[in-house]
């Protein structure tokens, strides 16, 4: 398994409110997914001018903001076996994985509390 992309991401039910922080803080959209229908409404990639990277997703499914760490890979099913051989727990439980037109994804929470956000983005042929 290879890590594609490693980065802070805000999951908030204030995308706008977030994303507008962060624009005044040099950060631009650079890259944007609207997926209306499931957990996650959409997400927006922003970068500043010395490359780093935060993703803000919008989501309901959450009762305050929570901040975890974005980690796309290029085979999802290996780096799931991995995470769980390391104590981690698919916090919306076993059998369910975020599947949308491009990606796939779990939210991965350690025996300590931190959260990563497994990804494998799914390439058009």
């Amino acid at each position: 398994m290879k890590v594609t992309g490693f980065n802070p991401s805000i999951l908030t039910s204030h995308s706008d409110d977030v994303i507008r922080l962060f624009a005044k803080m040099g950060f631009e959209i650079h890259h944007q997914d609207l997926n209306p229908e499931g957990i996650v409404s959409g997400s927006v990639r922003l970068k500043n001018a010395d490359g780093f990277a935060v993703d803000v997703t919008g989501t309901d499914h959450f009762r305050q903001d929570i901040t975890v760490i974005r980690m796309n890979v290029d085979d999802f099913d290996e780096g799931y076996r991995l995470l769980q051989s390391h104590g981690f727990q698919n916090a919306l439980g076993d059998d369910v994985i975020i599947e949308a037109k491009h990606f796939k994804g779990a939210d991965m929470i350690s025996p300590s509390g931190f959260r990563i956000m497994l990804m494998q983005h799914i390439k058009k042929e």
